[in-house]
């Protein structure tokens, strides 16, 4: 898969939905820092009490950085892949 890819595009803005492992809030909160802190502009937000524990990326600038996503968390040891269209 190459390291970007188009999510759902909506008006310029592009939103993907990750499928995840992240177990709660507080990982959570130290993994949106690590991405906001490369990807200021990005709208995210993790939905723990979704059963896939989704983590949502709207990017205004339309692509995402889906490799970029998938490294950080498996780096701190979680699964993370894109949710079907």
């Amino acid at each position: 898969m190459p390291a970007t890819r188009k999510g759902y595009a909506n008006y310029g803005r592009t939103v993907e939905v990750f499928r995840t492992s992240v177990p709660d809030a507080g990982e959570a909160s130290l993994l949106l820092r690590q991405l906001r802190s490369r990807f200021p502009d990005w709208l995210m937000n993790f939905d723990l009490s979704d059963c896939d524990r989704v983590l949502r990326v709207e990017s205004p600038g339309g692509t995402i950085d889906y490799g970029y996503i998938e490294n950080l968390l498996q780096k701190n040891g979680y699964h993370c892949e894109p949710l079907p269209d």
